[in-house]
């Protein structure tokens, strides 16, 4: 019975963890698409994969997009409670 639990919260906070990182890239999008590039979510194995598009593709300031990106992802995945208490 626990390990079936385990499985089911396991689940959950999987899905829950992939329905963030979509949203956020949904967020993110508008602003790429604007300078006619975009990104795509190509994975989510132990690490978030993204592939730039368009513009964003040969852009000088690709890195500073990613950067961005990963800021975003990070500010979605990791509670600012957690956050506060890890500083404490």
């Amino acid at each position: 019975m626990q390990a079936e639990e385990q499985l089911r919260q396991s689940s959950c906070t999987a899905t829950d963890r992939a329905r963030r990182i979509r949203g956020a890239l949904e967020e993110i999008r508008p602003n790429l698409q604007r300078d006619g590039g975009d990104c795509q979510l190509i994975g989510i194995d132990g690490r978030i994969m993204i592939r730039l598009t368009g513009a964003c593709m040969f852009s000088k300031l690709s890195s500073v997009t990613l950067d961005g990106i990963q800021a975003r992802l990070v500010d979605k995945l990791i509670p600012v409670a957690a956050a506060a208490e890890a500083l404490d």
